[in-house]
């Protein structure tokens, strides 16, 4: 019988590895940013049912805004004339995966942003950041995950509250470790305190105008190593997408 190395890597990669879910599941009640008009999400609905003299099938239908759920951004969602889901293929669904864990951090101090020396401290202890990774900010964020309210942090005036980068802590990984992608649990990029003060999501800005993709309201980071994970992430071969859902899995060592 022929040896095939493909076949027996994937073999390798599901009875050694954990596989892990990293995306919330959708549904017509989960949430999305309060900027969508009314309507934006519609999900499952029936449009070919059972019974139909046609056909003996059932067919749905699917609504819902790029950014819905754990979702992949395009450098045009920000980056007025730069690429979109067109520029982004196969080779960019698999990353060496990296976990900055800043959790213990968030739970003192909800506007926590992570900082270059919570990053060096990471590489003291797990090795530097590989170019080419992912990295993945946990904040265990998605523990809020479906509470609209709790996920943007709301006070009682209104104003969002919730942890994420820093502007230095992105440089650091894309100019200095030349990483290509990042990802975070919460809804917006920026620690909402580092957008309060520049008055714009510039950390955001800063990712896709660089030509990075980022994948925001990730889940389940808390169950992948620090180091040695790989990402795989895919979504529909959509033309002209500023942001798209997406299926992400983690496959890290158990």
């Amino acid at each position: 019988m022929a040896t095939h190395a493909l076949w027996n890597l994937l073999q390798q990669l599901k009875s050694d590895y954990e596989w892990v879910e990293l995306s919330h599941r959708l549904n017509n009640d989960s949430p999305y940013w309060s900027g969508m008009p009314e309507g934006s999400v519609e999900i499952g609905k029936t449009v070919f049912d059972w019974g139909n003299p046609m056909l003996e099938c059932l067919i749905q239908t699917f609504k819902f805004p790029g950014q819905f759920g754990t979702h992949i951004d395009f450098p045009g969602h920000f980056a007025k004339g730069t690429a979109l889901s067109d520029g982004f293929g196969v080779q960019h669904m698999a990353y060496p995966l990296v976990v900055i864990d800043i959790s213990e951090k968030v739970a003192k101090d909800v506007h926590y942003a992570v900082t270059v020396d919570d990053i060096k401290a990471y590489e003291a202890a797990y090795g530097d950041i590989p170019e080419g990774a992912f990295v993945a900010l946990r904040t265990d964020w998605a523990k809020n995950w479906p509470n609209n309210d709790k996920l943007c942090g709301f006070d009682e005036k209104g104003n969002e509250n919730a942890p994420g980068w820093s502007l230095e802590a992105l440089k650091y990984i894309y100019e200095v470790r030349h990483a290509a992608a990042n990802g975070h649990e919460t809804f917006d990029t920026d620690a909402s305190a580092v957008a309060a003060e520049a008055g714009d999501l510039i950390c955001e800005r800063y990712v896709l105008s660089q030509g990075h993709v980022q994948i925001e309201l990730l889940d389940n980071l808390d169950k992948v190593a620090p180091a040695g994970a790989i990402l795989l992430a895919a979504w529909p071969n959509i033309e002209g997408a500023t942001g798209l859902p997406v299926r992400v899995v983690a496959v890290t060592p158990k």
